[in-house]
């Protein structure tokens, strides 16, 4: 094809402190022809003028985050899209190997994912994904053939939390079959405070009944606390060898469910659009 073969689409509001990173990292990493498309929700704080100067072409849209990331893949001219949110910083190769995977046959592809950040609940956070990698259930799919975008109708814009999985259910049940990096995408939580993680899941808990009600036998599954003691007992030693993050971890978890029940019962509500 003539044009760049993969579009990166980053959606973006008030994203001055990583969004230079997040481009930076694909333009230093990726050897495929590409372009890069942020797309900006109303900032206030500079960022559209630091993703110009990275490169990438800006495109204002709103008002959350589904609805960006479609008018990305409205705008975008490549046969794979890829979507990154403006914390992640992609490491070597991450994006090559993600478009190779669809050159091969693949419909959608799961970037492996870690957090870094600063402070004990970055550690804490940081500890917590850890026990998620591989794990298809809860990982969503960021990387996608353009084809099987179209096919679907790219994300639900009546969802502003939970798209990710929804997007990732409904082109599984398209057919699409769905790989994995071995690289991983780096998801930086800057320094993380408690009250920001537990406010950041009741924002997300606002869409929890819309999403079960789409997929209710697979929200059943990924929300499972079970799932969750399972993962983290499948790595057991890895807790072990971090007591304090562990302490952390079962505190986070227990107030972060409780915000987002709470948050369920009130009905839809808005999410971080950039988180």
């Amino acid at each position: 094809m003539s044009g760049p073969h993969l579009s990166v689409v980053v959606p973006t509001r008030d994203n001055a402190r990583t969004i230079a990173a997040c481009l930076a990292s694909v333009r230093d990493t990726t050897t495929v022809p590409f372009e890069l498309l942020v797309v900006d929700n109303a900032s206030s704080d500079g960022t559209p003028a630091i993703a110009e100067r990275a490169g990438a072409r800006v495109i204002a849209a709103g008002p959350e985050r589904s609805a960006q990331r479609n008018e990305g893949l409205h705008q975008a001219t490549g046969d794979v899209v890829a979507f990154l949110d403006s914390d992640m910083v992609a490491t070597e190769g991450l994006l090559d190997e993600a478009t190779a995977l669809i050159a091969d046959g693949h419909q959608a592809v799961i970037l492996s994912e870690a957090s870094i950040g600063v402070g004990y609940w970055a550690r804490v956070r940081r500890l917590e994904r850890s026990c998620y990698l591989g794990d298809d259930a809860i990982e969503a799919a960021r990387v996608f053939s353009r084809r099987t975008l179209n096919d679907v109708g790219g994300f639900d814009e009546a969802l502003s939390a939970f798209e990710d999985w929804d997007l990732t259910a409904r082109v599984r049940a398209a057919g699409a079959r769905v790989a994995r990096t071995t690289r991983i995408v780096l998801h930086d939580e800057g320094r993380l405070t408690f009250r920001s993680a537990v406010s950041r899941k009741a924002g997300y808990g606002a869409w929890l009944e819309a999403y079960r009600a789409r997929h209710p036998e697979l929200a059943a599954r990924q929300l499972s606390p079970l799932r969750r003691l399972a993962a983290y007992a499948a790595h057991a030693p890895r807790l072990a060898r971090a007591p304090l993050a562990t302490a952390g971890l079962v505190v986070l978890k227990a107030a972060e469910a409780a915000a987002a029940a709470t948050a369920a019962r009130g009905g839809a509500g808005e999410a971080d659009p950039n988180s």
